[in-house]
Protein backbone atom coordinates (compact mmCIF):
# COMPACT_ATOMS: atom_id res chain seq x y z
CA UNK A 1 0.00 0.00 0.00
CA UNK A 2 1.59 3.98 -1.04
CA UNK A 3 2.32 5.85 2.00
CA UNK A 4 -1.19 7.87 1.27
CA UNK A 5 -3.30 5.24 1.08
CA UNK A 6 -6.36 4.86 3.13
CA UNK A 7 -6.98 1.64 4.75
CA UNK A 8 -10.81 0.30 4.71
CA UNK A 9 -9.84 0.48 9.00
CA UNK A 10 -9.49 4.52 8.53
CA UNK A 11 -12.70 4.85 6.61
CA UNK A 12 -14.82 2.97 8.95
CA UNK A 13 -13.24 5.35 11.65
CA UNK A 14 -14.32 8.67 9.44
CA UNK A 15 -17.61 7.20 9.30
CA UNK A 16 -18.60 6.37 13.17
CA UNK A 17 -17.50 9.94 13.80
CA UNK A 18 -19.79 11.49 11.14
CA UNK A 19 -22.44 9.28 12.65
CA UNK A 20 -21.65 9.47 16.08
CA UNK A 21 -20.56 12.98 15.89
CA UNK A 22 -18.26 12.31 18.35
CA UNK A 23 -14.89 10.33 18.80
CA UNK A 24 -15.88 9.11 21.88
CA UNK A 25 -19.28 7.70 20.38
CA UNK A 26 -17.30 6.77 17.41
CA UNK A 27 -14.80 4.63 19.56
CA UNK A 28 -17.78 2.76 21.77
CA UNK A 29 -19.38 2.08 18.53
CA UNK A 30 -16.36 0.71 17.17
CA UNK A 31 -15.23 -0.93 20.37
CA UNK A 32 -11.77 1.04 20.37
CA UNK A 33 -10.28 3.53 22.35
CA UNK A 34 -11.06 7.34 22.33
CA UNK A 35 -7.18 7.86 21.73
CA UNK A 36 -7.49 5.19 18.76
CA UNK A 37 -10.00 6.80 17.11
CA UNK A 38 -8.27 10.67 16.76
CA UNK A 39 -5.40 9.33 16.00
CA UNK A 40 -6.40 7.81 13.15
CA UNK A 41 -8.57 10.26 12.29
CA UNK A 42 -5.00 12.46 12.68
CA UNK A 43 -3.37 10.07 10.60
CA UNK A 44 -6.64 10.22 7.44
CA UNK A 45 -6.72 14.05 7.84
CA UNK A 46 -2.90 13.75 7.32
CA UNK A 47 -2.61 11.92 4.05
CA UNK A 48 -5.70 13.26 2.31
CA UNK A 49 -4.39 17.13 3.13
CA UNK A 50 -7.54 18.80 5.04
CA UNK A 51 -9.72 19.33 8.31
CA UNK A 52 -12.14 16.24 8.35
CA UNK A 53 -13.58 17.53 11.64
CA UNK A 54 -14.34 20.51 13.95
CA UNK A 55 -13.40 19.39 17.58
CA UNK A 56 -14.95 21.02 20.29
CA UNK A 57 -16.83 20.25 23.93
CA UNK A 58 -19.97 19.46 21.89
CA UNK A 59 -18.23 17.03 19.86
CA UNK A 60 -16.52 16.60 16.19
CA UNK A 61 -18.94 18.19 13.33
CA UNK A 62 -17.68 17.38 9.83
CA UNK A 63 -16.04 20.27 7.79
CA UNK A 64 -17.00 20.19 4.45
CA UNK A 65 -13.93 18.47 3.23
CA UNK A 66 -14.88 15.93 6.02
CA UNK A 67 -18.77 15.69 4.82
CA UNK A 68 -17.42 14.85 0.99
CA UNK A 69 -14.94 12.04 2.41
CA UNK A 70 -17.19 10.49 4.67
CA UNK A 71 -20.05 10.24 1.17
CA UNK A 72 -16.90 8.24 -0.38
CA UNK A 73 -16.00 6.54 2.81
CA UNK A 74 -19.56 4.91 2.94
CA UNK A 75 -19.41 4.46 -0.92
CA UNK A 76 -15.95 2.93 -1.39
CA UNK A 77 -16.59 0.70 2.02
CA UNK A 78 -20.09 -0.88 0.54
CA UNK A 79 -18.12 -1.93 -2.44
CA UNK A 80 -15.23 -3.37 -0.66
CA UNK A 81 -18.05 -5.88 1.12
CA UNK A 82 -20.17 -6.22 -2.67
CA UNK A 83 -16.58 -7.41 -4.39
CA UNK A 84 -16.49 -9.98 -1.23
CA UNK A 85 -19.96 -10.92 -1.70
CA UNK A 86 -20.02 -11.28 -5.73
CA UNK A 87 -17.14 -13.25 -5.17
CA UNK A 88 -18.30 -15.37 -3.02
CA UNK A 89 -20.78 -16.36 -4.81
CA UNK A 90 -18.56 -17.05 -7.90
CA UNK A 91 -16.64 -18.88 -6.03
CA UNK A 92 -19.59 -21.26 -5.09
CA UNK A 93 -20.38 -21.46 -8.95
CA UNK A 94 -23.87 -20.52 -8.16
CA UNK A 95 -23.51 -17.02 -10.22
CA UNK A 96 -26.02 -14.22 -9.45
CA UNK A 97 -28.60 -16.68 -7.78
CA UNK A 98 -25.86 -17.14 -4.83
CA UNK A 99 -24.80 -13.45 -4.02
CA UNK A 100 -25.56 -12.96 0.03
CA UNK A 101 -25.54 -10.19 2.05
CA UNK A 102 -27.65 -6.92 2.66
CA UNK A 103 -29.00 -4.69 0.24
CA UNK A 104 -30.01 -1.33 1.54
CA UNK A 105 -33.05 0.08 0.35
CA UNK A 106 -34.61 3.92 0.79
CA UNK A 107 -38.37 4.74 -0.25
CA UNK A 108 -40.91 7.39 0.37
CA UNK A 109 -43.73 5.94 2.33
CA UNK A 110 -46.15 5.01 -0.89
CA UNK A 111 -43.83 2.92 -2.45
CA UNK A 112 -42.82 0.83 0.90
CA UNK A 113 -46.38 0.13 0.89
CA UNK A 114 -47.31 -0.74 -2.18
CA UNK A 115 -44.45 -1.33 -4.81
CA UNK A 116 -41.38 -2.36 -2.72
CA UNK A 117 -43.30 -5.53 -1.04
CA UNK A 118 -43.99 -7.88 -4.20
CA UNK A 119 -40.80 -7.03 -5.37
CA UNK A 120 -38.86 -8.32 -2.50
CA UNK A 121 -41.11 -11.00 -2.12
CA UNK A 122 -40.12 -12.13 -5.44
CA UNK A 123 -36.32 -11.27 -4.72
CA UNK A 124 -35.98 -13.37 -2.25
CA UNK A 125 -37.51 -16.34 -3.77
CA UNK A 126 -34.82 -16.07 -6.48
CA UNK A 127 -32.03 -15.10 -4.04
CA UNK A 128 -32.08 -16.11 -0.84
CA UNK A 129 -28.85 -15.27 0.54
CA UNK A 130 -29.76 -11.51 -0.18
CA UNK A 131 -30.90 -9.53 3.29
CA UNK A 132 -32.94 -6.25 2.33
CA UNK A 133 -32.99 -3.46 4.71
CA UNK A 134 -35.48 -0.57 3.96
CA UNK A 135 -35.71 2.22 5.55
CA UNK A 136 -38.73 4.94 4.60
CA UNK A 137 -37.64 8.14 3.98
CA UNK A 138 -39.54 11.28 3.42
CA UNK A 139 -39.48 12.53 -0.10
CA UNK A 140 -38.43 15.99 0.65
CA UNK A 141 -35.64 17.97 -0.36
CA UNK A 142 -32.91 15.21 -1.37
CA UNK A 143 -35.05 12.26 -0.15
CA UNK A 144 -34.71 8.70 -1.25
CA UNK A 145 -31.92 9.82 -3.59
CA UNK A 146 -29.79 11.93 -1.24
CA UNK A 147 -29.56 8.72 0.64
CA UNK A 148 -28.08 6.68 -2.23
CA UNK A 149 -25.97 9.87 -3.27
CA UNK A 150 -24.38 9.84 0.65
CA UNK A 151 -24.00 6.04 0.72
CA UNK A 152 -26.62 5.16 3.28
CA UNK A 153 -28.35 3.44 0.73
CA UNK A 154 -27.75 1.37 -2.63
CA UNK A 155 -31.10 1.95 -4.14
CA UNK A 156 -33.52 4.76 -3.56
CA UNK A 157 -37.22 4.52 -4.71
CA UNK A 158 -37.97 7.80 -6.12
CA UNK A 159 -40.19 9.94 -7.08
CA UNK A 160 -38.52 11.61 -10.93
CA UNK A 161 -39.33 13.85 -13.54
CA UNK A 162 -38.98 17.22 -15.54
CA UNK A 163 -39.14 18.89 -12.27
CA UNK A 164 -36.84 16.43 -10.05
CA UNK A 165 -34.60 14.48 -12.83
CA UNK A 166 -31.77 11.86 -11.21
CA UNK A 167 -29.54 13.95 -9.45
CA UNK A 168 -26.08 14.54 -10.81
CA UNK A 169 -23.48 11.37 -9.98
CA UNK A 170 -26.40 8.84 -10.14
CA UNK A 171 -28.13 6.86 -12.21
CA UNK A 172 -31.62 5.57 -12.67
CA UNK A 173 -34.84 5.26 -14.42
CA UNK A 174 -38.97 5.53 -14.56
CA UNK A 175 -40.89 1.76 -12.89
CA UNK A 176 -44.47 3.73 -13.21
CA UNK A 177 -45.91 6.99 -14.24
CA UNK A 178 -48.58 7.76 -11.28
CA UNK A 179 -51.75 9.71 -12.80
CA UNK A 180 -53.83 11.90 -10.17
CA UNK A 181 -57.11 11.89 -9.42
CA UNK A 182 -59.69 13.83 -7.64
CA UNK A 183 -60.46 12.13 -4.48
CA UNK A 184 -63.79 12.81 -2.19
CA UNK A 185 -65.97 11.01 -0.24
CA UNK A 186 -68.23 8.04 -1.93
CA UNK A 187 -71.82 9.43 -2.20
CA UNK A 188 -71.29 12.91 -1.02
CA UNK A 189 -73.71 15.26 -2.79
CA UNK A 190 -71.33 17.94 -3.18
CA UNK A 191 -67.74 16.94 -2.92
CA UNK A 192 -65.93 20.01 -4.55
CA UNK A 193 -67.67 21.69 -1.94
CA UNK A 194 -65.29 20.00 1.07
CA UNK A 195 -62.21 21.90 2.62
CA UNK A 196 -58.95 20.69 0.29
CA UNK A 197 -56.05 18.76 2.01
CA UNK A 198 -52.69 18.16 1.31
CA UNK A 199 -49.45 16.50 2.44
CA UNK A 200 -46.07 17.79 1.96
CA UNK A 201 -44.17 14.99 -0.22
CA UNK A 202 -47.68 16.00 -2.63
CA UNK A 203 -45.06 16.36 -5.05
CA UNK A 204 -43.44 18.62 -8.32
CA UNK A 205 -43.85 21.44 -9.11
CA UNK A 206 -45.42 20.48 -12.34
CA UNK A 207 -48.17 19.13 -10.29
CA UNK A 208 -48.18 22.48 -8.26
CA UNK A 209 -48.64 24.66 -11.69
CA UNK A 210 -51.31 22.35 -12.71
CA UNK A 211 -53.04 23.07 -9.39
CA UNK A 212 -52.92 26.88 -9.38
CA UNK A 213 -54.81 26.83 -13.18
CA UNK A 214 -57.55 25.03 -11.70
CA UNK A 215 -60.12 27.25 -10.68
CA UNK A 216 -62.14 24.93 -9.19
CA UNK A 217 -59.73 23.80 -6.80
CA UNK A 218 -59.39 26.27 -3.37
CA UNK A 219 -56.19 26.58 -1.74
CA UNK A 220 -55.58 23.52 1.06
CA UNK A 221 -56.80 24.39 4.19
CA UNK A 222 -55.46 21.32 6.21
CA UNK A 223 -51.61 19.68 5.97
CA UNK A 224 -51.24 16.16 6.74
CA UNK A 225 -47.85 14.11 7.64
CA UNK A 226 -48.63 11.67 4.57
CA UNK A 227 -50.96 10.51 2.43
CA UNK A 228 -52.28 7.44 4.42
CA UNK A 229 -54.06 10.61 6.39
CA UNK A 230 -55.06 12.30 3.70
CA UNK A 231 -57.10 8.93 2.90
CA UNK A 232 -58.40 8.64 6.03
CA UNK A 233 -59.53 12.31 6.33
CA UNK A 234 -61.35 11.89 3.03
CA UNK A 235 -62.74 8.41 4.29
CA UNK A 236 -64.40 9.83 7.10
CA UNK A 237 -65.82 12.39 4.75
CA UNK A 238 -64.27 15.57 6.02
CA UNK A 239 -62.39 16.78 2.84
CA UNK A 240 -61.44 16.06 -0.60
CA UNK A 241 -57.98 15.87 -2.49
CA UNK A 242 -56.10 15.50 -5.22
CA UNK A 243 -53.12 12.21 -5.03
CA UNK A 244 -51.41 9.84 -7.05
CA UNK A 245 -52.36 6.56 -7.79
CA UNK A 246 -50.00 4.84 -5.91
CA UNK A 247 -51.36 6.40 -2.63
CA UNK A 248 -54.46 5.18 -3.56
CA UNK A 249 -53.84 1.21 -3.50
CA UNK A 250 -57.00 -0.28 -1.35
CA UNK A 251 -58.68 2.74 -1.06
CA UNK A 252 -61.95 1.69 0.93
CA UNK A 253 -65.01 1.99 -0.75
CA UNK A 254 -65.74 4.89 1.30
CA UNK A 255 -63.41 6.86 -1.08
CA UNK A 256 -64.57 7.90 -4.60
CA UNK A 257 -61.91 8.33 -7.47
CA UNK A 258 -62.73 10.69 -10.32
CA UNK A 259 -60.59 10.78 -13.47
CA UNK A 260 -59.30 14.28 -13.71
CA UNK A 261 -59.05 14.31 -17.90
CA UNK A 262 -56.85 14.17 -20.53
CA UNK A 263 -54.83 17.14 -18.93
CA UNK A 264 -54.26 15.89 -15.13
CA UNK A 265 -50.70 15.53 -14.03
CA UNK A 266 -48.51 12.41 -13.36
CA UNK A 267 -45.39 11.66 -11.13
CA UNK A 268 -42.82 9.44 -12.26
CA UNK A 269 -41.81 6.92 -9.76
CA UNK A 270 -38.50 5.49 -10.64
CA UNK A 271 -35.34 3.73 -8.95
CA UNK A 272 -31.99 5.56 -8.42
CA UNK A 273 -28.63 4.10 -7.55
CA UNK A 274 -24.83 4.63 -8.00
CA UNK A 275 -23.31 3.85 -11.08
CA UNK A 276 -20.99 1.44 -9.17
CA UNK A 277 -24.22 -0.43 -7.72
CA UNK A 278 -25.87 -0.53 -10.96
CA UNK A 279 -23.45 -2.80 -12.21
CA UNK A 280 -23.77 -5.25 -8.81
CA UNK A 281 -25.86 -8.47 -9.59
CA UNK A 282 -27.83 -7.78 -6.61
CA UNK A 283 -29.00 -4.38 -7.23
CA UNK A 284 -29.61 -5.58 -11.14
CA UNK A 285 -31.88 -8.25 -9.49
CA UNK A 286 -33.85 -6.04 -7.50
CA UNK A 287 -34.81 -3.72 -10.46
CA UNK A 288 -36.28 -6.45 -12.36
CA UNK A 289 -38.47 -7.65 -9.88
CA UNK A 290 -39.32 -3.61 -9.66
CA UNK A 291 -40.21 -3.41 -13.09
CA UNK A 292 -42.22 -6.79 -12.59
CA UNK A 293 -43.92 -5.88 -9.39
CA UNK A 294 -44.75 -1.95 -11.19
CA UNK A 295 -46.27 -3.89 -14.06
CA UNK A 296 -48.23 -5.82 -11.94
CA UNK A 297 -49.57 -2.92 -9.64
CA UNK A 298 -50.19 -1.36 -13.08
CA UNK A 299 -52.27 -4.42 -14.57
CA UNK A 300 -54.43 -5.24 -10.65
CA UNK A 301 -55.31 -1.76 -10.16
CA UNK A 302 -58.32 -2.42 -12.36
CA UNK A 303 -60.72 0.52 -10.37
CA UNK A 304 -62.01 2.61 -13.02
CA UNK A 305 -62.54 6.04 -12.00
CA UNK A 306 -65.16 8.14 -12.89
CA UNK A 307 -64.50 11.01 -15.28
CA UNK A 308 -64.52 14.62 -14.01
Amino acid sequence: MAEHDLAPHELRIIVAVEDARSFSGAAAALGLTQSAVSHSVRGTEKKIGAVLFERGRRGAAPTAAGERAVVHARRVLRLLETLAAEARGAAAGGGPAAVTGPLRIAAFRSAALHLLPAALTRLRARHPGIEPEVRVVRELGRGTAGEVADGRADVGIATLGTTSPVPAGLVGGVLVEEPYAFVHPAGHPDPRSLPLVDWAENCTSYTRDWWARQDWLPKATTRTEDDGAVLAMVSAGHAMAVMPALSLTGAPPSVAVTDLGPGRPTRSVGYVTTPEQAATHVVRALIRELRAAAAEAAVSNSRKPEYL
